[in-house]
């Protein structure tokens, strides 16, 4: 009963604007990761030893989609505030995860692949992909959470169809590429 009344509560409430939002946090980080890529690294930092911070990044993408899952699972059940608390927590996890993305990408050199053969191809495919699609899931992961702390369920459910998809291929793909590349580090 817990979940029906705090879905009415949450179906009267003010619609917010949070277009400028989701539009300015997705074009900033997309920006400053893009920005990190062509910077040149900062020196006298080559005694420090960053490595820790690739293994983290994918503990965080190991988080989110575990959270996501769950969200998923719950979402299923109708269990509307369960589902909001794991979405909640994926987010969490991702800006984590982000944090420690830029600062190892602030600090650190690139580490090349150093695999040869069908691992190669596999290496970069998922690479790749996960590149293309991080930046379009950031909007998309904003857009349907503005959408459903508005309670706009329809619009909410048609985009996260495609939402919850590709957030979850992009946080698998952020662990296998950690995997992947970690002996080479």
């Amino acid at each position: 009963m817990a979940n029906t009344s705090e879905h009415r509560s949450d179906h009267t409430a003010e619609q917010r604007n949070y277009t400028p939002w989701v539009v300015g946090i997705a074009f900033a980080v997309n920006a400053i990761v893009a920005v990190l890529f062509f910077m040149p690294k900062a020196d006298g930092l080559d005694h420090l030893d960053l490595t820790f911070l690739p293994m983290m990044n994918a503990i965080f993408n190991s988080f989110t989609t575990v959270f996501l899952i769950a969200a998923l699972f719950f979402i299923k059940q109708k269990n509307i505030p369960m589902h909001r608390r794991f979405i909640f927590a994926a987010f969490a996890t991702t800006a984590l995860f982000l944090v420690t993305y830029l600062t190892y990408h602030s600090l650190a050199e690139s580490t090349s692949y150093g695999g040869e053969g069908v691992l190669k191809a596999v290496y970069y495919f998922v690479l790749i992909t996960h590149i293309v699609l991080a930046p379009i899931v950031s909007l998309l992961a904003l857009l349907t959470l503005a959408r459903g702390l508005n309670m706009q369920v329809e619009k909410h459910r048609r985009i996260a169809r495609w939402t919850m998809p590709l957030w979850l291929y992009v946080s698998v793909t952020g662990v296998l590429v950690y995997l992947l590349i970690s002996p080479y580090y």
